[in-house]
């Protein structure tokens, strides 16, 4: 069953949601959009867990989606001078300068540029729970190509790498940040560490894999090695076997445990797609924006071995992973198909948040409510 509220104008985008459920596997999922600022699409259905509905205040985990408000976090503190992207990261984090990281800056951190999207050394279960010991780690770890001359989507390290340079800066972190100068402000309901008073809304996620019981990493070598442990190193690192813990919902992982509505997600991505500024309030300029959605990179990704673009910390539409027919619109996907976007040319935003891991490339369920949102505009 359906629930929420369609503008007719938009009826495809709800047959699409519909039909998810009906041929394309979906679960329990939510859909947001707005155009000019106002909600055109806001539905949900199926459910968040055994016996349990989604309902209109159900929120999940939508994993690398969280990437893109830290980018826009980012952007806010560029826009407010509290943090240069040109600057060496050495000027916030002293330590990361060790092992021939000194001249890489926070733009190549937010570029995938820096070269640290994975850990030689093993770390013990559960230490992705830590930044501390995340970031220590981090700043110890050599790159695994030159700095700036390549790039390779940082999974997992992202949200280590730009929260510590995040908390150095301003004394804050990253879902502190969130929560005190973006969601609550614009009053979009996301978390970077979910308050335990909130666990009760939360959908299980189906589905979720156990972390590998065995370390292959002693058996690989070079690229293999380095994607290997983009993703398993820790075992746990990207939520494996602890997604519907107490724990995992509680840390503040930017890359991959923030939690929302999909009308959370679509609201914090309104205040760009309509200038910066949302309800009178500012979240940052558009001269900013432009800054920090242009492309900085594209291409051959070390770590995905296919295609990637990315701008400041933001992923760019692609012709593998199309966010619309225009050339502007910018956001992040998410494991299992979660996505958020902002479309300026159309000043639309866009939210979608689902409790199923697969597909996580190209996904069907995503793909047909952007391509029925566009028809419609």
């Amino acid at each position: 069953m359906i629930d929420g509220t369609c503008d007719p104008r938009f009826a495809l985008v709800r047959e699409a949601f519909a039909e998810n459920f009906a041929t394309r596997g979906e679960r329990g999922a939510a859909v947001c959009v707005t155009i000019d600022g106002r909600i055109v699409v806001d539905l949900w259905g199926g459910r968040a867990g055994a016996g349990r509905p989604w309902t209109r205040d159900t929120l999940v985990n939508f994993f690398s989606v969280g990437k893109g408000l830290t980018a826009l976090l980012v952007a806010r503190l560029m826009d407010g001078g509290r943090l240069d992207v040109d600057a060496p990261v050495t000027r916030y984090w002293p330590e990361f300068g060790k092992a021939g990281k000194d001249e890489v800056t926070v733009r190549h951190l937010l570029t995938h540029q820096a070269g640290v999207p994975a850990l030689r050394v093993r770390m013990p279960p559960g230490a992705m729970l830590d930044q501390s010991v995340m970031a220590k780690a981090l700043a110890e770890q050599e790159p695994w190509w030159c700095p700036g001359e390549a790039h390779g989507y940082h999974v997992n390290t992202f949200g280590y790498l730009i929260g510590e340079v995040v908390r150095r800066a301003t004394r804050r972190t990253v879902g502190e940040l969130l929560r005190e100068e973006i969601a609550g402000p614009l009053g979009a309901d996301v978390h970077i560490g979910l308050p335990p008073s909130e666990h009760h809304r939360v959908a299980e996620f189906d589905g979720d894999e156990a972390p590998p019981e065995d370390d292959r990493s002693a058996d690989l070598d070079g690229r293999p090695l380095m994607t290997y442990n983009a993703y398993y190193n820790p075992g746990g690192l990207s939520g494996l076997g602890v997604l519907n813990t107490r724990a995992w919902r509680e840390a503040e992982l930017p890359s991959t445990n923030g939690h929302g509505t999909a009308r959370g997600v679509a609201r914090v991505y309104t205040a760009p797609a309509t200038g910066g500024t949302l309800a009178g309030y500012r979240v940052t300029g558009a001269d900013t924006l432009a800054v920090a959605s242009a492309e900085q990179v594209q291409g051959h990704d070390l770590v995905l071995g296919r295609p990637s673009r990315f701008g400041l910390g933001f992923q760019l539409t692609q012709p593998e992973r199309p966010l619309g027919p225009g050339p502007r619109p910018f956001g992040h996907f998410g494991a299992g198909g979660s996505l958020g976007f902002c479309d300026p040319d159309a000043r639309t935003a866009f939210g979608y948040v689902m409790n199923d891991m697969s597909p996580r490339w190209q996904n069907p369920r995503n793909r047909a409510l952007v391509e029925a949102l566009y028809s419609c505009l």
